[in-house]
């Protein structure tokens, strides 16, 4: 928009001019201030996800130095130098639940930054120009109760899929080509068997224990294909769209965003959101107040005490996780014998929560 107060539209009315500011919860930031903040914070995240990154690069790391040293002292030492392999080989496994659980912090930061790259920097690139309506809300909830995006299986099954199948895979052959081979070949596959013994242990037993472990990971591995809740990796995309056109599988229809509906690995872990009811007998101060803290809307119903026979107003209100504490100091200041409930809700779709046609409710109107 033109700067200059005197411009007109082509017919004739003067175009006001307008300072683009962001409004939240009664008080305003200038789109400068904001803009710098949020730079800033996806600075931070980078290099908190660029750390927990490296981390995994480490972890990994020893796995395979831990692996090649265990390796070469086996293939040049004594005949039962086979059993360190499987010490190694379970060493690699503590390294996997190590790795595994710096994975979900890396995920947690990487979540964070795909929100700003796919709600913030891409908003400003296509229209309408604005993010998603839950996203300052899931951005918030992430920054105040942070939780991790991923699950310890996707983390576990992700991380084996990538490094430590390949890792387990040359050690598990390097024992039993230890086995096979050293000092002599095996002559018959009894003697390759008992070889595999370890002190009291049978080599019947260790072969069952090495061959159910391998296959639980391989289990493992296979199990955890189908979560894909992972956005700081790029991600395979989904058979359709190698069949099909990019510009036929981003097409939006008149309800969708251009680069909300449609875009690909954009995190979509949907934020907590809960139905309260408060029960008072000033319910249009309680009403009042709630409406003017939190910017919600009130529903009123009419009820009973049982036990005083008094009337009471219930108040229904539809929140967000981190508007739990707002509601409760706002019913306390209005009324301090209020009484609030706070009830899990499994969907709010609506003004302030879920577009209803993102649903597709409206889809042919």
């Amino acid at each position: 928009m033109s700067a200059n107060p005197n411009l007109h539209d082509a017919e004739g009315a003067a175009r006001p001019i307008r300072e683009p500011v962001w409004h939240f919860r009664g008080y305003e930031l200038r789109a400068s201030d904001f803009t710098t903040a949020m730079i800033h914070f996806y600075r931070g995240e980078i290099h908190r996800a660029n750390t927990w990154r490296n981390r995994l690069d480490a972890t990994t790391n020893w796995a395979i130095v831990t692996t090649a040293a265990a390796i070469s002292f086996a293939l040049t030492s004594a005949d039962n130098s086979h059993a360190a392999l499987l010490i190694v080989l379970i060493l690699i496994l503590i390294f996997l639940m190590i790795e595994a659980r710096r994975y979900r912090y890396f995920e947690l930061f990487s979540y964070r930054v795909r929100l700003l790259e796919t709600d913030f920097f891409a908003a400003m690139l296509v229209p309408p120009f604005q993010p998603s309506p839950d996203w300052a809300e899931t951005l918030a909830t992430s920054l105040l109760r942070p939780r991790f995006p991923i699950s310890s299986w996707e983390a576990i099954g992700r991380r084996l899929r990538r490094n430590y199948l390949a890792i387990l895979g040359v050690l598990l052959l390097v024992w039993l080509y230890k086995l096979y081979s050293l000092p002599l070949p095996a002559a018959q596959w009894s003697e390759f068997i008992a070889r595999a013994s370890i002190g009291p242990i049978a080599g019947e037993i260790v072969f069952v224990l090495v061959g159910v472990g391998g296959l639980i990971l391989i289990l493992t591995a296979l199990a955890t294909l189908v979560l894909n809740d992972a956005t700081g990796e790029v991600l395979e995309q989904p058979r359709v769209f190698q069949r099909l056109g990019i510009q036929r599988v981003f097409r939006p229809g008149h309800t969708d965003r251009v680069y909300g509906t449609g875009i690909w690995q954009r995190p979509h872990e949907r934020r907590d959101e809960y139905m309260t009811m408060i029960i008072t007998e000033k319910g249009a101060a309680v009403a009042e107040r709630v409406m003017q803290d939190l910017k919600r809307g009130v529903t009123a119903l009419h009820g009973e005490g049982m036990y005083t026979q008094q009337a009471r107003q219930v108040l229904i209100c539809a929140l967000t996780e981190t508007e739990i504490d707002d509601v409760k100091r706002s019913v306390y200041a209005a009324d301090p014998q209020g009484f609030v409930l706070v009830l899990p809700a499994s969907e709010i779709a609506g003004k302030g929560f879920a577009p209803l046609d993102e649903e597709g409710l409206y889809h042919g109107s």
